[in-house]
C-alpha cells in the first residue's frame, strides 16, 4: 500500500501552522525566512528567523514572504514552505503527500495559482485550497453544513476574513487588510509621532500583545518601551499606557467593525435571523487583543464570542477538512491533481 501523508497549512502572513493528519497542529511557528545573499542559502527559518528582524548584517536578509495574506515573494516562501513540510514529512514521503492550504476568502485567481505552484514546486503531489472563513469554522467545530447562519470573523496577520457561511459554502463575505501587522505599523508610527522615539516590529508586537486594547480597561496597563530617539539618535525608554494604544488603535478597529457592518448589511435576512441567535465567533491571534469582543459586540448588538483556539483554529479546521474533501469540492475547495 503505497503511503501518503495528509498535510493541512495553514500559510499565514505572520505565522505558518502546519496540521498533520492523526497528530494535530505539529509546527507553529513565524512566517519569517533569513537568506545569506552572497549565497542565496537559507539560513533560518520561523522563529530562529524572527530574532533576526532588523538584526542581520548587510549580507544577510530576514524577510516576511508574505503580505496582505498573499505571496509578495514566491521563491522564498516556495522554500519555506518545503522546509516546513520536509521537517516532518521528509523528502521521500513529501513527493506522496496531499496538501490542503487555507487561504483570504478575497485573493483573486492568480494568486490562488502562485500558492498552488509553491506546493507544488515543494513537492506535494495533490494541492487543494480552501477559504479561511471555512477552515476557521470547521476548527471551531461549528456544524457549517446545515441550512443556518453562521458568522466568522479571522483576524489573522495580514488580512481579516469576514464571512457568513450556510450548507458549506460561502453566502457573502468581505476582506480587509486592517489586520495584526497593521496594529503594529499603527503602533510604531504612534510611538514615533507622540513620543519621538522609534520602534521596530517586534517591539510594537509586543506592545499590542502586551497593553494593546480594543475596549477600554477596568485598570490601565503601562508598559515601559525602547527605542531610537528621533532626536538625539541614542538610544532612549519610554513608558506608553493602554489608554495611549486605544486610542492609536481605534481607526483601524472602526474600520473592521464597519467590514462587519457591510456584511451583515449582505446577508439574506433568515441568515441574519440564525446569527441574531447564534452569535459571531471570532478567532486569529488579532482574537486575543484585549476586548476586540465587547468592541465588536458594542457596534453589532449581537454576542460575541472567541474560539476555545483562535490562533489555530483555521489550522485545525483545515486538517479536518481533508476527511470530507469530495463534500466541500463542490462548493468550497479549489483542487489542483498533479501526476508525479
Amino acid at each position: 500500500m503505497t503511503f501518503t501523508n495528509e498535510v493541512g497549512l495553514d500559510l499565514g502572513t505572520s505565522n505558518v501552522l502546519v496540521y498533520l493528519k492523526g497528530k494535530g497542529v505539529v509546527i507553529n511557528e513565524p512566517s519569517v525566512v533569513a537568506i545569506n545573499t552572497d549565497t542565496d542559502e537559507i539560513l533560518a527559518v520561523g522563529e530562529d528567523a524572527r530574532q533576526m528582524l532588523g538584526r542581520t548584517p548587510s549580507n544577510i536578509i530576514a524577510v516576511r514572504p508574505l503580505r496582505d495574506g498573499v505571496i509578495s515573494n514566491y521563491d522564498i516562501t516556495e522554500r519555506m514552505i518545503k522546509y516546513f513540510i520536509r521537517k516532518i514529512c521528509g523528502s521521500n514521503k513529501f513527493s506522496k503527500s496531499k496538501i490542503i492550504i487555507s487561504v483570504p476568502s478575497g485573493i483573486t485567481e492568480v494568486e490562488k495559482r502562485a500558492i498552488t505552484e509553491a506546493a507544488t514546486q515543494a513537492g506535494a503531489k495533490e494541492v487543494y485550497l480552501i477559504e479561511e472563513p471555512v477552515a476557521a469554522a470547521i476548527g471551531a467545530s461549528l456544524d457549517i453544513a446545515r441550512p443556518e447562519g453562521v458568522m466568522i470573523i479571522d483576524i489573522g496577520g495580514g488580512t481579516t476574513d469576514i464571512a457568513v457561511i450556510s450548507l458549506g459554502g460561502i453566502v457573502t463575505s468581505t476582506m480587509s487588510k486592517v489586520a495584526g501587522d497593521k496594529f503594529d505599523e499603527v503602533i510604531i508610527k504612534y510611538v514615533r509621532k507622540e513620543h519621538n522615539l522609534y520602534i521596530g516590529e517586534r517591539t510594537a508586537e509586543e506592545i499590542k500583545m502586551t497593553i494593546g486594547s480594543a475596549y477600554q480597561r477596568e485598570e490601565e496597563v503601562v508598559m515601559e518601551c525602547s527605542g531610537r530617539d528621533l532626536v538625539t539618535g541614542l538610544p532612549v525608554s519610554v513608558k506608553v499606557t493602554s489608554t495611549e494604544i486605544l486610542g492609536a488603535l481605534d481607526e483601524s478597529l472602526q474600520l473592521i467593525c464597519s467590514a462587519v457592518h457591510e456584511v451583515l448589511e449582505r446577508t439574506p435576512p433568515e441568515l441574519s435571523a440564525d446569527i441574531s441567535i447564534g452569535g459571531i465567533v471570532i478567532n486569529g491571534g488579532g482574537a486575543l487583543l484585549y476586548g476586540i469582543d465587547k468592541r465588536i459586540e458594542k457596534s453589532t448588538g449581537i454576542k460575541v464570542t472567541i474560539s476555545e483556539e483562535p490562533k489555530s483554529c483555521v489550522a485545525i479546521g483545515t486538517g479536518k477538512a481533508l476527511d470530507f474533501i469530495s463534500t466541500l469540492e463542490r462548493s468550497q475547495l479549489n483542487r489542483r491533481r498533479l501526476n508525479i
